[in-house]
């Protein structure tokens, strides 16, 4: 799965839990706000990564002057998080704080010519519209839907709103037998019954409602008796619908399929809701066109003139790593052309530019991820340049609104100069840590692979590092299995609180990672214990060569793709290793097609399900999974697993830790028994840091034994 799209779903996931919690007063729930705190000897610890505040979703104001956003503040006494809405000035100036409530409030947007914002608050025990003044006075509530109202949107002559809220899929088991309502099982004849963490009992939908007099009315179901989610889940939301500059069409994404066709399929198309017929149209499949997108399409945007339509889009069916291109469609003549094809990598944002004839986006290339142009014509340019990466693209006036970060710095907004890329920051939520930190140095490193290819990788040093001093170094094996080795900040795999505790670590762009062209990319597909299997090892190979690198004590640590790769290297390293570290890893591919949820993944990535003799690279996958291996492990392992994981089940995890049990390796395994494939929660973020680095230290550091 794409990094870009992980972390900001990820991010999504912790900033919508304040959907599920129930209703507190003032005195019950004290305010979480902007952390300070002391750091000693410019250490990175854990309770410092939690204290930092996170740079959420931002709007721009209707003039392009001013701008709204959000921060999540996380408390590990409290065990949760607060969020709160921003505004400042295009320049970054007069930034000051609108919500000073208990309550979390997001997802601020501009309405009334910019004269007030509408925002998400769960202030009355479901998420709701509210509204205030740009100074944050007189705020209020404008809906009272029956259930939470999970993205919105303003039509942009004001008069409406899409929302998005969850229908019951199909009936419950009460429903179906009134007089056992309490009976907690249920009756399963198809798939999709499962996704990413939950039971799939409720899917979204697009509501549309009038907006008069300030309150939101009546809703209406665009999607009304189809069984189909909208936005799309787990991650999707309100940026996979849009309206139209006229108000009166609305754009959606959706994958019209149910049970074991949506479980085998990516085939989503965008489509066309005429408020006024309450017509339907599918743009990605119009009679006579031979392009029929059959893979991903997402999150439409129209043209500034309402002449054009865009939108992200992926050719193959079944393959979600599949190139993310951008596709613009002309709304008259129904002819679609596709502008990035010259940019070989993934467009994993975008933006029309007001001329309504070229674009803003940003895409990974060479291990950073850059703010591009595009046309009509095709021209790709890059503006940006350095090491960090862009995580978002919004217009800002003349200028572009980005989210910035890099494997030394969180997130902040940024504005750039499209002319020349410059670069102005406008937030500084963490300057006040910042500052007392000691960071390690990154440095690029590229090195020559079995096959003669020369591969990046991100070299992360101590912070206080001394050349002629050996250090324990650390091999991270990306996720994915097709995500970008970037410029990546993350809060529980963070580089720099490696590198705080005195370790080297290398980070390579192996086999198989957008960024070096569509050969690099697929030549992970059908492969996992390929080529990409002997980069690793040419990663750490090259690096414990350095005279500062201890090669007797080398660790190897990943998650999800990375945690099959931990599996997998754990029984073909010859004894490089002395500890392995592997977070919701497939230990077990044939256990895998059949326990995860979203089959086309497994489909593709692993070739074909096992029982099918004659498939050559299905064969394969089962032949090379890391369980088949389990009589070579020799080396101490950490196993990490939730069990909410419905991607890769917790099975997986727990099979791996006995199995090393049973061969007489020491190993542990962290098991959360309310975490899915990440960990969203406070206290179990600090426990998961303070388990990594203890089972490290244990085998790495012959001195603390």
């Amino acid at each position: 799965m794409n990094k870009t799209y992980l972390i900001l779903m990820a991010a999504a996931l912790m900033m919508t839990s304040c959907k599920k919690e129930e209703k507190q007063t003032e005195e019950q729930a004290p305010f979480i706000g902007k952390q300070e705190v002391t750091i000693k000897d410019g250490r990175m610890t854990p309770e410092v990564l939690w204290a930092m505040g996170r740079i959420g979703s931002s709007s721009v104001s209707p003039d392009g002057k001013k701008v709204a956003y959000t921060v999540a503040y996380y408390s590990v006494t409290e065990n949760k998080s607060h969020r709160v809405i921003y505004t400042m000035n295009a320049d970054g100036t007069e930034n000051k704080i609108l919500t000073k409530t208990s309550f979390n409030e997001g997802d601020p947007q501009w309405i009334n010519n910019g004269e007030q914002i509408a925002f998400l608050c769960n202030e009355d025990g479901s998420n709701q519209l509210w509204v205030m003044n740009t100074d944050g006075s007189n705020r209020h509530k404008v809906s009272s839907y029956k259930g939470d109202i999970e993205g919105f949107s303003f039509s942009p002559d004001g008069t409406k709103v899409l929302f998005i809220a969850q229908i019951n899929n199909g009936k419950s088991t009460a429903e179906r037998y009134p007089d056992l309502p309490k009976a907690t099982g249920m009756v399963i004849d198809d798939l999709n019954y499962k996704h990413w963490d939950e039971y799939v009992l409720t899917i979204p939908h697009p509501f549309v409602a009038d907006f008069t007099d300030g309150k939101v009315g009546e809703a209406t179901d665009i999607l009304q008796g189809e069984p189909y989610e909208s936005p799309m889940k787990p991650f999707g939301g309100i940026e996979q619908l849009a309206w139209s500059p006229y108000s009166n069409f609305i754009a959606y994404t959706c994958r019209k399929k149910e049970g074991l066709a949506y479980a085998q399929s990516t085939d989503s198309d965008i489509y066309l809701y005429d408020l006024n017929t309450k017509q339907t149209t599918n743009v990605c499949k119009i009679e006579g066109d031979t392009d029929q997108n059959m893979g991903y399409d997402t999150n439409p945007k129209f043209s500034p003139d309402g002449q054009w339509l865009a939108w992200q889009s992926m050719q193959r069916d079944g393959y979600e790593s599949d190139r993310n291109r951008l596709c613009v469609y002309n709304l008259m003549s129904h002819r679609k052309n596709y502008v990035t094809e010259s940019f070989e990598s993934n467009v994993d944002d975008y933006v029309w530019n007001n001329d309504c004839k070229s674009f803003y986006f940003i895409g990974v290339w060479h291990g950073t991820t850059m703010v591009y142009s595009a046309n009509f014509d095709g021209d790709v340019k890059k503006i940006t340049n350095g090491n960090f990466d862009y995580g978002s693209v919004a217009l800002l006036g003349d200028q572009i609104l980005c989210k910035r970060h890099s494997i030394s710095a969180a997130d902040e907004l940024y504005a750039i100069n499209p002319t020349d890329g410059t670069a102005t920051q406008l937030t500084h939520e963490n300057d006040a840590i910042f500052k007392q930190l000691t960071l390690g140095k990154v440095e690029e490193r590229w090195t020559k692979t079995t096959d003669g290819e020369d591969m990046l990788s991100w070299v992360i040093y101590p912070s206080n590092f001394d050349p002629n001093k050996k250090y324990p170094t650390l091999l991270f094996c990306e996720g994915g299995p097709q995500s970008p080795v970037s410029q990546f900040w993350s809060y529980r795999w963070n580089f720099q609180i490696m590198a705080a505790n005195n370790y080297i670590i290398i980070a390579p762009n192996r086999r198989g990672l957008p960024g070096f062209g569509m050969k690099w990319l697929e030549e992970i597909s059908g492969d996992y214990a390929g080529q990409c299997m002997k980069d690793y090892l040419s990663a750490i190979d090259d690096i414990a060569k350095e005279p500062y690198v201890d090669a007797e004590h080398l660790g190897c640590v990943g998650a999800s793709f990375g945690g099959y790769s931990v599996y997998w290297l754990a029984g073909n390293h010859n004894k490089r290793f002395k500890a392995f570290i592997a977070h919701d890893g497939i230990f077990n591919v044939e256990q895998q097609y059949l326990e995860t949820e979203e089959l086309w993944f497994t489909k593709w990535d692993l070739g074909g399900p096992y029982w099918e003799k004659n498939n050559p690279i299905a064969q394969r996958s089962i032949a090379t999974s890391p369980h088949r291996y389990i009589d070579n492990w020799d080396t101490p392992i950490l196993c990490i697993h939730g069990d909410k994981d419905y991607r890769i089940l917790s099975s997986q995890g727990q099979s791996a830790f006995q199995a090393a049990l049973l061969k007489g390796i020491p190993a542990e395994l962290l098991l959360y028994p309310d975490e899915n494939h990440w960990v969203l929660k406070p206290q179990n973020g600090i426990l998961w840091q303070r388990t990594f680095f203890a089972w490290l230290d244990k085998w790495l550091k012959p001195q603390n034994k």
